[in-house]
């Protein structure tokens, strides 16, 4: 049985006229007989009753016309849902990142975007950047935000920065007021770091820095990856911590202040991980603010971008 011979069919029952259900299914009356005949040849009963003059129900065709009807809408809803869930794909943006390589760019690129009505829904995911470049190729997020180097091969990269390192201290601490601040002048404390797999490049530019400067420092590495209870951790004076500058760029933690080291190459580059040849708008749409937005510093930035200051 197939949705035409029941859509045929409820035409014819409801007009009762076979012309005018041809009329109103836009074909021609020929065809509705023969979709109506072969309904009735399947089911092996008469649906209707066809005189010269006039078309009636049989007690079979009215038992048939309510089930027939609540099966057409039942397919329409169903294609509807289809249709819905289509739209909802093509209008939102699913994208990952590390929890301390995310710049402020990237939520300022999301909010032109989602000004400009050009997505429904965006979702920001947290993750590792092996796991996120994997979700990227499975096509489950559209993009990352990961630092570089990482294995991107025959993915697509956009460049958005060098990242340096700075530290992060407890307002009242002797360096809290410098505009920045040596590697050996810190190396001698308690310098806490997140876990090498939550940012392996910053975590090894660190240690590479501190080998070229001839340092041995007592690094300290947090339990996880949250930032929030590693700025609590500085802010109570466990220690200070060494981070990357996007995180000062994102946080203003009560009791922290962040000071640039000055004499550190930059740790990593942070890039924008995409599939090569995509197709999905939201995602060039992404793309196009986010490379607007780092080249366009928000008009209220502070004149000394690392010194957050709470009491």
């Amino acid at each position: 049985m197939e949705l035409r011979h029941l859509r045929y069919f409820v035409a014819v029952a409801e007009e009762l006229h076979f012309r005018r259900a041809a009329e109103r299914l836009h074909v021609a009356q020929p065809a509705v007989s023969e979709q109506v005949r072969k309904l009735e040849e399947e089911l092996g009963v008469t649906l209707l009753e066809r005189t010269p003059r006039s078309v009636r129900l049989t007690d079979a065709g009215a038992a048939l016309l309510d089930d027939a009807k609540r099966v057409l809408q039942l397919a329409e809803a169903a294609g509807q849902s289809a249709r819905n869930a289509r739209d909802r794909a093509t209008t939102c943006l699913r994208i990952g990142y590390v929890a301390a390589a995310l710049p402020a760019a990237v939520p300022r690129a999301l909010q032109a975007v989602r000004a400009s009505g050009a997505i429904t829904d965006a979702t920001l995911e947290r993750g590792r950047t092996h796991d996120l470049i994997q979700e990227v190729r499975r096509e489950r997020l559209h993009a990352a935000v990961v630092p570089l180097p990482a294995p991107v091969n025959g993915l697509h990269v956009m460049q958005l920065s060098d990242q340096h390192a700075v530290a992060a201290l407890p307002v009242g601490h002797p360096h809290s007021t410098q505009v920045s601040i040596r590697l050996d002048r810190v190396a001698p404390e308690r310098l806490m770091v997140l876990p090498r797999e939550a940012n392996r490049p910053f975590y090894d530019g660190i240690i590479s820095a501190c080998r070229e400067a001839q340092l041995a420092p007592s690094l300290v590495e947090v339990a996880n990856d949250n930032l929030e209870q590693m700025l609590l951790a500085v802010a109570s004076g466990a220690g200070m911590a060494l981070l990357p500058e996007s995180v000062a760029e994102r946080y203003a933690a009560p009791g922290v202040r962040f000071v640039r080291l000055a004499d550190t190459h930059s740790a990593f580059a942070l890039g924008v991980v995409t599939r090569r040849g995509s197709d999905h708008l939201p995602t060039a749409w992404f793309l196009r603010a986010l490379s607007r937005t780092v080249y366009s510093p928000p008009p209220a930035a502070p004149s000394r971008p690392f010194a957050v200051v709470a009491a």
